[in-house]
């Protein structure tokens, strides 16, 4: 008897898995192409300088910290009901008309305007979105019985074809990147329709919270001192990294001769980052448990604070393209982490809205801030120097997580088994 029920499980997630890592690829390729390219396509295309393109991210992550707790409890209420994804990839087929019909003709009435508008149209997609994703997988993971960071493999293979095709369209017509983008959402929402399939039976096990969420408890996890700690966390190491990362396109270029030699290299050079990504993404589930996710997500700030600093001192090309590269180190160690550490750091049914909260309305009002303040900074210091600034906040957070965050309770979070032994 004991054999079939094991065996159940195995049938199970081979039944129900493989539409999930389809929907992580089609999601994040879009992604890569609106985070890898945008700034470019905004100053080369748009013709935005650093401080009005800072405007746009600055607008997403602002509106962020009004879709992020909605969608957090949203998300809570509706457990598998996908209305949510739906209107979120709806919205993200309109990529490609919006910049191609509507972003150039705005521009030319008023450059602020369009600022505002596209920030609200792409936050809606993408950083409100995110968490609706992430967490609909993690919560059919805990269902379907398979591990969250092996479908988000999909995320990584996305975020290397993506940034290898999007350096190819954008040198060919730069609008081609948004319609990739709309194609790629059609065939998310027909993932959604026909693919994602959820064991009902087994849905208790993702904390199904729609019928006791209330403001009373969500009031609760605001009194954690851990909360707090994940969330400083957080607004200081992972919204630097998206800080960073937002206009190093522009710093990229600067060590070639023309910018078609720069976007070309830079397509190559991400490409083999988010390669490597991918394949760490295949034993960093086997890594966490074995190290803890707490250690895995000050390992990640140590990583960061390392590469942004070490760009802004590179003496060369070649070192900055290390640099890089240890991105696809800090990608794994993250999104393994956090999924792990909020599971067994915290109370299992309110997941969903510590996630919302912490790791991501958290970490935007840190970007709403910074975007536009790095953006000047970028005009002003130039980018070394600001690249400094930034990796020092960063590894001051991590000294402070590493003496704050509490110690994860490893069977809950899904580290070791109730024997002690660590999980493959």
């Amino acid at each position: 008897m004991m054999q079939n029920s094991a065996e159940a499980p195995k049938k199970q997630e081979s039944k129900h898995f493989w539409g999930f890592p389809f929907t992580h690829f089609t999601y994040f390729f879009m992604w890569q192409i609106i985070f890898g390219y945008l700034t470019l396509w905004m100053e080369q295309v748009g013709h935005m300088n650093g401080a009005e393109a800072g405007i746009v991210f600055s607008a997403m992550s602002g509106l962020s910290l009004l879709f992020q707790p909605a969608f957090g409890v949203w998300s809570d209420k509706l457990v598998f009901k996908k209305n949510l994804l739906f209107m979120i990839s709806i919205a993200a087929m309109l990529i490609g008309p919006y910049f191609q019909w509507v972003f150039l003709p705005l521009m030319h009435i008023n450059s602020l305007l369009v600022a505002l508008i596209t920030g609200v149209f792409l936050c809606f997609i993408f950083n409100g979105g995110v968490s609706v994703i992430e967490q609909y997988v993690q919560r059919a993971s805990l269902a379907n019985r398979f591990e969250y960071g092996h479908s988000r493999m999909g995320g990584s293979l996305a975020g290397m074809v993506a940034s290898f095709l999007g350096g190819q369209l954008f040198i060919w017509q730069p609008n081609a990147i948004f319609w990739a983008c709309s194609i790629s959402a059609t065939i998310l929402t027909g993932l959604l329709l026909f693919s994602d399939k959820i064991d009902m039976d087994n849905a208790a096990a993702a904390g199904d919270t729609s019928n006791k969420l209330d403001m009373k408890q969500i009031g609760k996890i605001f009194k954690i001192k851990n909360f707090w700690y994940l969330s400083i966390f957080y607004i200081g190491a992972s919204a630097i990294y998206d800080v960073f990362d937002q206009q190093f396109i522009i710093f990229f270029k600067t060590f070639f001769n023309t910018a078609a030699q720069g976007t070309q290299a830079y397509s190559y050079m991400t490409t083999a980052q988010i390669g490597l990504e991918f394949l760490l993404m295949i034993p960093m589930p086997w890594i966490i448990n074995k190290i803890g996710s707490r250690n895995g997500l000050i390992a990640y700030g140590c990583i960061l604070a390392i590469r942004i600093i070490g760009s802004a001192l590179s003496p060369s090309l070649i070192w900055v393209i290390v640099l890089r590269l240890l991105a696809g180190f800090e990608m794994p160690l993250v999104l393994v982490s956090i999924m792990k550490y909020i599971a067994g750091a915290f109370d299992i049914r309110v997941y969903a809205t510590v996630y919302a909260l912490a790791s991501n309305f958290a970490k935007q009002i840190s970007v709403f801030v910074f975007s536009a303040l790095a953006g000047n900074m970028y005009d002003s210091i130039g980018f070394q120097h600001t690249y400094l600034i930034l990796g020092a906040i960063v590894a001051v957070v991590t000294v402070f997580a590493a003496f704050t965050l509490k110690k994860e309770d490893p069977v809950q979070a899904g580290e070791v088994d109730k024997q002690g032994e660590t999980k493959a």
